[in-house]
């Protein structure tokens, strides 16, 4: 890992945690103190987290989440030139990935996990379904493939499309991928209730196939959504080209650029006719306070920070 660069750093692991309130005293402590920033949700079902920090730091939460007793976390790590967080939020939640507030068996009951070699073969089969569980707006920058996109708006919606379309296919392959692997298991755990039987999930999602499989064999087409300031990557884990609408948060690309809709930082064609005379007012006087304290040397959270900002 190189001095100059952040290492992110996404896990997750379905565990029981009975006092997740005590959890997060420890952690916003921990995570204050070694200037970790990021997110981390936490509920009675396990830890859901996507932080990061110098590479000393990201080690040493490592070695913190492995002393609170989470050992078989699903990790993956990447670097960035700049902070790709502004802030640090802990969050105690009913689910560490929003389904449908049931809890169901992803401790043990999910699906298949398929390493990313084994995965391209699976793909490539003709009587295997390839799933997209992610939501639309990330199936449109990118996706694997032969794969079929369920055209949810969120993931809670994804069990209308289980119920309504996948019932058809419980006797198939079914091959499920998402950006780090939880919303598979959440949606494999509750799909094993419903008798499916071949149930199959990338392990690792995305971003350990992206940085594992070489552009040359990756059967990955476009660039895969990510849920902090890089906004999308790509094969090898390059960041992307798109950038976030701060109107709406949508990724937006360089044709959306140039639209007369687009405002940097205020809007975009996805919001631009959406949101309120008052909200583009704030975000046009956000903007401006950025580039005074730009100007001044003044601490502001949207700054793009380095490694040697946080010397």
């Amino acid at each position: 890992m190189n001095s100059d660069q952040f290492t992110i750093i996404s896990f997750y692991q379905f565990k029981k945690i009975r006092n997740p309130e005590k959890l997060q005293i420890i952690l916003k402590d921990f995570c204050f103190f070694h200037k970790i920033k990021g997110t981390i949700l936490l509920a009675n079902e396990g830890i859901n987290g996507t932080n990061a920090g110098l590479k000393n730091s990201i080690k040493l939460l490592q070695e913190k989440l492995n002393e609170l007793n989470f050992k078989d976390l699903e990790i993956k790590e990447s670097l960035c030139q700049y902070m790709p967080f502004n802030r640090l939020k802990i969050k105690i939640k009913k689910e560490i990935v929003t389904f449908d507030g049931n809890h169901y068996n992803s401790l043990t009951g999910t699906a298949k996990h398929i390493d990313n070699q084994s995965w391209n073969n699976l793909i490539k089969e003709k009587n295997t379904l390839v799933i997209d569980v992610r939501n639309e707006f990330e199936n449109k920058m990118g996706t694997f493939v032969n794969s079929l996109n369920p055209k949810t708006k969120s993931f809670s919606e994804f069990k209308k499309y289980v119920d309504s379309f996948l019932s058809k296919h419980k006797d198939k392959n079914i091959a499920m991928f998402c950006t780090g692997g939880i919303r598979c298991e959440k949606a494999s755990s509750y799909m094993l209730t419903k008798g499916f039987k071949n149930l199959y999930q990338l392990k690792g999602g995305i971003i350990k196939y992206l940085a594992k499989i070489p552009k040359k064999e990756s059967l990955w087409q476009g660039e895969c959504f990510v849920f902090d300031n890089r906004v999308s990557i790509t094969n090898g884990m390059s960041v992307g080209t798109y950038s976030l609408c701060h109107g709406c948060r949508l990724p937006i690309n360089s044709e959306d650029k140039e639209s007369y809709k687009y405002e940097e930082g205020v809007t975009c064609p996805n919001c631009f006719n959406k949101i309120s005379l008052d909200k583009k007012r704030r975000l046009r006087e956000r903007n401006k306070q950025i580039k005074i304290s730009k100007k001044k040397g003044i601490y502001n959270p949207y700054i793009r920070l380095t490694t040697f900002d946080y010397s």
